[in-house]
């Protein structure tokens, strides 16, 4: 269970990363970069972010990259929240898969 705090703070965290995201994917050209869902440890420490991509065929080249500029995202989201936050927290992300299970067991209920 979150506490209110914990849940206050992945909701900041959401808003700023969904417009990081936005600049981010300009870069990327054709890919849509949305941020489904943000957890975080009651410490305040880390962040789990759930990422939704798509087009579905550029995933892997898209988590990829997103890897590789984790310092910088985290960068850009220390200079939005400095504020706010007095640590800000180290970011692990994921790929967001309950749009393609919802479409499978839509197939599966269809069939």
């Amino acid at each position: 269970m979150e506490s209110t705090r914990q849940q206050r703070i992945a909701r900041l965290i959401q808003k700023d990363l969904s417009d990081i995201f936005l600049r981010f994917t300009r870069s990327l050209g054709g890919v849509l970069v949305s941020v489904s869902e943000v957890r975080i440890s009651p410490d305040l420490a880390i962040a789990h972010v759930y990422l939704s991509i798509f087009p579905q065929n550029k995933v892997a080249e898209t988590m990829t990259a997103i890897d590789n500029e984790k310092g910088r995202i985290r960068g850009e989201m220390g200079t939005l929240e400095r504020h706010q936050l007095r640590i800000i927290p180290e970011l692990h992300f994921h790929l967001d898969e309950t749009i393609d299970r919802m479409e499978r067991i839509d197939q599966l209920l269809k069939s």
